[in-house]
């Protein structure tokens, strides 16, 4: 019988090991029979928004975590497809900074014209898997929404790909449960026209805080306030923006501050982070990890050590995207197709130590930057994966994090050269603070041209 592959999730990372083993079936290469279980009715992963928060029509958990208004907070030219670029996608150059729609119109693209859409079973999200060591293949058990019922496959090897940024990390703080105001998770914030006139409070210092917050700002809130755990970001913020260290208690519509500063605040927005939840998965199969760089128990990032037939794409701390899925994909679907000899077990775990050494011994982005660039480079060295250069793919993050210090709510504006074409993005029609429509259709001056 031939092999079986079940990828469990059809967002970028899972769409990427599609992609991965439909390039080399095309190549001529013999391959598995991939079979891709994904729990929403469409691909995309959390590029598909949704009104919808807590629980979907199903009465399954909801997936995504993306808000009405969002824009790419990173060039698009850093995540670029090196086998698809937005030029090719567009049939044209557009601006550096896309707004959502325009996002998951380019990753569906891709596998669109790859053809794997008949690989994946939508509205089928994995219950369990469950390793048989006697039979070496996993018993995968999924659930058929429209059906309303289970079903058992078996598989040779398992790519868990479902994402980290789905099940939110909600911290308690003392009289919250009485606060007189909207309190929410970033996951389930979706619209910022709601808080127009409001005194948000954002509780974290990462992306989300940063973003939710400008987008908060940019669609009329009168104030907002972060409330740091470890530092502040420290950015050139609007007047009506402070930054205080971390809340220590609510009383009424008050929040009371660690220093012993207070402000009165409408409105909470827990930026606190994601769990990497796997609920599918026995505790002997499940990574444990916060967001690193590098989690422990990875070879490569991507190989499970305790069950080298089990593998995890997307699960690190994020610079680099797509094309880092791509590369841990295609390295992936290379020790399935036994084109890479995994070394004995003690070499892999030497290999993922002296890695996390290094993570550990990083001072600065900077940093990090380079860091996931050796990562990515470390990938795409041992499989055909086309060229990428991610020394130019660095030296633009690296310019990114430069454009956010000199102007938070301005860097959107910055254009950048595609790393695969060298082809200059055009600046976009509109000032970032200013475009209010996020369609594709305005984006890409549709409109305008029709009429």
């Amino acid at each position: 019988m031939p092999k079986r592959v079940a990828v469990i999730g059809a967002g970028p990372s899972g769409l990427a090991v599609l992609r991965a083993f439909e390039s080399a079936r095309r190549a001529g290469a013999e391959v598995p029979e991939v079979v891709c279980f994904e729990k929403q009715s469409n691909w995309g992963g959390l590029w598909n928004y949704t009104w919808r928060t807590g629980l979907d029509e199903f009465g399954e958990p909801v997936h995504g975590s993306m808000y009405r208004y969002l824009w790419s907070n990173g060039p698009k030219e850093c995540l670029e497809f090196a086998d698809y670029s937005f030029e090719e996608h567009f049939g044209r150059p557009i601006p550096s900074y896309p707004p959502r729609a325009v996002l998951h119109h380019y990753i569906a693209g891709r596998v669109e014209k790859s053809g794997v859409r008949s690989y994946i079973r939508f509205l089928t999200p994995v219950r369990s898997v469950v390793w048989s060591e006697e039979r070496q293949t996993f018993s995968v058990t999924v659930k058929d929404l429209a059906k309303d019922l289970h079903y058992t496959e078996e598989f040779d090897d398992v790519v868990v790909a479902n994402g980290h940024f789905s099940v939110p990390n909600v911290p308690y703080f003392p009289g919250i449960e009485s606060f007189l105001g909207r309190v929410m998770h970033a996951h389930d914030f979706r619209a910022a026209d709601e808080f127009a006139g409001k005194n948000m409070l954002m509780i974290g210092s990462s992306y989300s805080a940063e973003d939710i917050a400008t987008q908060c700002h940019k669609y009329g809130a009168a104030s907002v306030t972060f409330s740091y755990r470890t530092k502040p970001m420290g950015f050139e913020w609007p007047e009506s923006f402070e930054e205080k260290p971390l809340l220590e208690r609510l009383v009424g519509k008050t929040a009371h501050f660690i220093d012993g500063t207070t402000k009165q605040v409408d409105a909470i927005v827990l930026c606190t982070g994601y769990q990497h939840a796997f609920p599918f998965l026995p505790d002997d199969l499940r990574l444990k990890t916060n967001n690193r760089l590098y989690p422990l128990g990875l070879y490569k990032g991507v190989v499970w050590e305790g069950n080298p037939h089990l593998f995890y794409i997307g699960m690190q701390d994020q610079y680099y995207t797509f094309n880092m899925f791509d590369a841990q994909a295609w390295y992936a679907r290379d020790v399935i197709l036994g084109r890479i000899a995994l070394p004995p077990a003690a070499e892999r775990e030497a290999d993922i130590k002296a890695w996390r050494a290094r993570e550990e011994a990083l001072q600065n982005p900077f940093e990090g930057i380079d860091f996931q660039t050796d990562y990515v480079r470390d990938l795409l060295a041992a499989t055909d994966y086309p060229f990428l250069d991610v020394d130019k793919v660095a030296e633009l993050f690296k310019e990114w994090e430069h454009h956010k210090v000199e102007g938070i709510l301005t860097y959107r504006n910055r254009a950048y050269p595609s790393v695969l074409t060298g082809n200059l993005a055009p600046v976009h029609h509109t000032p970032w603070m200013d475009a209010l429509d996020d369609s594709l259709e305005t984006f890409l001056a549709i409109k305008e041209a029709a009429e």
